[in-house]
């Protein structure tokens, strides 16, 4: 345990030196990984991607790509945004470990979490993914590919649409290596097939996008903020992790997350609900203040959208 605490005290303090990185391009050029992959607790790594949009400087490595060595085999949480993109992690994966990579996991539906998978799939590694996300890439998938071929060009090459091959619905209990891992869907969140990889016995949780914290929560069309807000402070919160790997940024702790991402969620809906009160519109909706959260990377891409989005969600409540 003492190494635990040790290894996430030295954690949070380079954390809250670097902190995020959306002014960085690449921070690791020597690979398509924006960052080199980092032992957060032991056995349990993740290469922390820019707090950006994606682009061809950061290969579309704008998520994080986290894998736990276990005594039998690795299991990788996120597919990643390329065939070539995946190949980086696998290779930085065998550099660390003689263990076969064994599982993949989608954390959703998304370019960055799925797109990877053809490079996994032709290892011939099994892939989880939620069912809902694997209607989503079943259905999305080719319009997913074309947008991450428009940024990334050259480095798109051999990508291609595949779903997972295993599904689960609620959740999904395994054992590898003496590690028991709880992949779980809570409920809704951030977007279609949100997924959570809980491991009890080490009291951390890869929390895919249902937690932000260093870059602005993004709000989909589809979205429902309330919802998520009675996702994370009911069965998220409940777990208890101690260790949390947030979707996009450096892992962290709960009251962190909490601060990012329910604390966002509830001050935009009080902001946009005092605007829907004073008989406002969707057009002044944008400008409700959002400065509190104007030192986050991605507020100038998100903070009029989600301010939009949250309105017209909030005019039918």
């Amino acid at each position: 345990m003492a190494r635990f605490i040790v290894t996430f005290a030295a954690l949070a303090l380079g954390a809250g030196m670097a902190l995020a990185h959306e002014d960085i391009a690449d921070k690791y050029p020597q690979s398509e990984l924006y960052n080199k992959p980092v032992e957060f607790i032991p056995n349990v790594w993740s290469a922390i991607g820019a707090t950006a949009p994606p682009t061809y400087e950061n290969s579309g490595h704008n998520n994080n790509l986290s894998f736990v060595v276990t005594g039998d085999g690795v299991v990788v949480v996120n597919g990643g945004a390329s065939y070539r993109l995946a190949r980086a992690l696998h290779d930085e994966i065998k550099q660390i470990t003689d263990q076969p990579v064994k599982l993949v996991i989608n954390e959703n539906g998304q370019g960055h979490a799925i797109l990877g998978n053809s490079y996994w799939a032709e290892q011939g590694v099994d892939i989880l993914a939620h069912e809902d996300a694997i209607h989503e890439v079943k259905e999305n998938g080719d319009f997913i590919l074309q947008g991450m071929q428009r940024y990334n060009q050259d480095k798109a090459e051999g990508t291609k649409v595949v779903p997972a091959n295993i599904s689960f619905s609620d959740r999904y209990d395994f054992e590898m290596g003496g590690v028991r891992f709880e992949v779980l869907h809570l409920g809704p969140a951030h977007g279609p097939g949100d997924t959570q990889v809980w491991i009890p016995e080490w009291s951390i949780v890869i929390a895919g996008d249902i937690a932000f914290h260093e870059r602005m929560p993004p709000i989909f069309a589809d979205t429902c903020t309330s919802c998520w807000i009675e996702t994370f402070e009911g069965p998220f919160t409940d777990l208890g992790a101690t260790y949390v790997i947030p979707g996009h940024g450096h892992p962290t702790n709960m009251g962190t997350v909490t601060i990012g991402t329910v604390g966002y969620l509830r001050d935009l809906r009080e902001k946009v609900g005092a605007h829907l009160d004073e008989g406002g519109d969707l057009a002044g909706a944008y400008y409700v203040d959002q400065t509190r959260w104007e030192h986050l990377d991605t507020f100038e891409e998100l903070a009029t959208k989600n301010a939009g989005r949250v309105f017209e969600e909030m005019e039918w409540e």
